[in-house]
């Protein structure tokens, strides 16, 4: 065991002070992964500052119609939220694709966003991992890489971001909101989780110390038709091998709004802008669908042993859509 300090914040300012105090700190919420990876020797922090105890773990409706999202609502209690399954299905469903019940019974909104890859590279500290330890080297590209990015991948890294949720909140056109020393800002879900390039490292825009505090589920996407599928290799309890979020609207004989992401093909939750431009005013069919995501997935550079991820993420995009623009057909 490796020691470590601990403190309780009682209010924001109180935990982002302690962090700043404690160098190579990390904050405490429900620990599902963090104590995973303390037990594994890969995260070693100074101190933890336990959060759990901040007023964060609530769902509000808002006037404008969103939802705000405390980043310390449970992960079960979320998806069970009436007005989240009523106007976010696609959120409860992500939610509830993920992990055991006991583990969403524990996991956090913010700490599913801040979950790390699960690529045993990263997970094994006798493995070189550029993610883990800069320099090092990826041994996943010559080695055991069946589960890992066909998208936005670089030299340094080739690992898939493990979220669920953050796949349909970067389909929902969801912010994160970020408290720190330099006070709140919001970043657009989608752009929160970075691409590896020359700093594997960073999973994430936020900057050390700063501290999710919510979610906010816009009204605009309110509502709309949307839907998540996960492809794993055994039915439940398992991290996917490729997921679809999708948002649909369609008026007047076309497609009038949409979202699409993917999941587990790229470092962070793949926002598919390229298909739902070609998309958006087109007739809702098979073969627009079949298009637009051939155009996204065009950018695809498998490696030798995940080439598989391509044709199952289109097909799954494929089936989403289709059932979401045509829903008396399958009822």
């Amino acid at each position: 065991m490796k020691p470590f300090a601990y403190v309780r914040a009682g209010s924001l300012a109180e935990a982002a002070d302690a962090y700043a105090s404690h160098p190579g700190a990390r904050y405490l919420g429900g620990g599902t992964n963090l104590v995973d990876l303390m037990k594994l020797g890969v995260e070693e922090p100074t101190a933890l500052i336990d959060v759990t105890r901040l007023p964060l773990d609530r769902v509000t409706e808002l006037p404008d119609g969103s939802l705000r999202v405390g980043a310390l609502t449970r992960n079960s209690d979320l998806a069970a939220h009436p007005l989240v399954r009523d106007r976010y299905p696609v959120l409860s469903q992500a939610l509830l694709a993920g992990a055991s019940g006991q583990l969403r019974n524990a996991a956090t909104t913010g700490g599913n966003l801040l979950q790390r890859t699960r690529c045993p590279y990263f997970q094994d500290v006798s493995k070189p991992c550029n993610k883990r330890k800069p320099g090092s080297g990826c041994g996943a590209r010559d080695g055991v890489h069946r589960d890992h990015a066909v998208l936005g991948h670089s030299e340094r890294c080739i690992a898939t971001h493990p979220s669920d949720l953050a796949v349909a909140l970067a389909a929902l056109d969801a912010q994160v909101e970020l408290y720190g020393l330099a006070g709140v800002r919001r970043v657009p879900a989608a752009e929160f989780h970075r691409l590896p390039g020359e700093h594997p490292e960073r999973d994430a825009v936020a900057e050390p110390g700063e501290l999710v505090t919510g979610v906010l589920l816009p009204a605009a996407t309110a509502g709309l038709p949307s839907a998540y599928r996960k492809a794993r290799d055994r039915a439940s309890y398992a991290f996917a091998l490729a997921s679809v979020a999708a948002v649909l609207e369609v008026a007047d004989g076309v497609v009038a709004q949409v979202g699409l992401a993917f999941g587990a093909l790229a470092h962070r939750p793949w926002r598919a802008g390229r298909a739902e431009e070609a998309l958006r005013g087109a007739a809702p069919t098979a073969a627009s669908f079949e298009h637009a995501v051939g155009l996204e997935l065009s950018a695809a550079r498998p490696l030798r042993d995940n080439a598989y991820k391509v044709p199952l993420a289109r097909n799954l995009a494929v089936d989403v859509l289709t059932r979401l623009a045509h829903p008396r057909e399958e009822s």
